[in-house]
């Protein structure tokens, strides 16, 4: 037993549970809007695009929270003015824009000097998590999720059709303005814990496992919630074990519910097509 209990007594243990907890509240809830919304490259693209803002504001003596909100927010309106105003397919725009940005990023990294680590950018540092960390992202889960949650039925209708909710009366412009800069805030509490590569899997995973286990909205909401939360602490925990890190290690988790609920689904599927047939055949 003091064997299995051993992760929850190590500080950097606690600290890393702490994170993963409170990162799962908005990227689950977010999840379910860009998985609704097939968002799911506009994530990608915001995610690698804040490398940039980050080493322009080390130079520029910025928050670096601040250089990768402005940078995501840069990526996801230049991205959606370019397919609005061109031929291009949106997500040819996006992949074009986001590994430009990405690129520039590699590129201003190397040219200069910084103590900042590539590797805890692009892949986190759970296990290195300092206290002023845990409480900005405590702050952007506070705001995010509650805009969230209050605004769910709104978003929902600009997310499945967005002429019905303009016909509606929406402020349908900043709603959909509204979901980039909470997609970019929560890309920015998850930098630090998962890195901006891995942020990916946090923003779909848990909406696109919900989507395959229930039918209703907002019944979608909490069990994201609930299978992001799981993951972050057996992937975290498992991670002590393993020797490995915890970010990654939790992605693998989240991919794995992902295929169970995927094979569960095709069984149902074909299940209840057998008994309409069955059904059928006996009317």
């Amino acid at each position: 037993m003091d064997v299995l209990l051993q992760p929850f007594t190590f500080a950097f243990m606690q600290n890393a549970f702490l994170i993963g907890l409170i990162i799962s509240v908005p990227t689950a809830l977010l999840s379910c809007f860009l998985v609704l919304k097939g968002w799911a490259l506009m994530g990608d693209a915001v995610s690698h695009a804040v490398l940039p803002g980050i080493v322009l504001a080390y130079i520029l003596g910025l928050p670096l929270l601040i250089g990768a909100f402005v940078a995501g927010m840069i990526c996801a309106v230049a991205s959606g003015w370019l397919a609005d105003n061109s031929r291009v397919r949106q997500d040819t725009v996006m992949g074009v824009v986001f590994s430009g940005m990405f690129g520039l990023g590699i590129v201003l990294y190397v040219a200069v000097e910084t103590s900042i680590h590539l590797d805890h950018v692009l892949f986190g540092n759970m296990l290195g998590i300092e206290g002023h960390e845990i409480r900005t992202a405590g702050i952007i889960s506070i705001l995010v999720g509650g805009a969230l949650v209050l605004k769910w039925k709104d978003l929902l209708l600009h997310s499945f059709d967005p002429a019905q909710a303009r016909a509606a009366g929406l402020p349908v412009y900043w709603l959909h303005y509204g979901l980039l800069a909470a997609m970019s805030l929560t890309i920015v509490a998850t930098l630090s814990a998962t890195g901006l590569i891995l942020a990916i899997g946090l923003l779909i995973a848990p909406g696109a496992i919900a989507f395959l286990l229930v039918r209703q909205f907002s019944t979608m909401l909490w069990v994201s919630v609930l299978i992001c939360a799981g993951s972050m602490v057996a992937g975290t925990y498992l991670s002590f074990f393993i020797d490995s890190a915890p970010a990654p290690t939790i992605v693998l988790i989240m991919t794995f519910v992902f295929v169970l609920a995927f094979v569960r689904r095709i069984l149902l599927t074909r299940r209840n097509s057998a008994q309409k047939v069955a059904a059928g055949h006996t009317g």
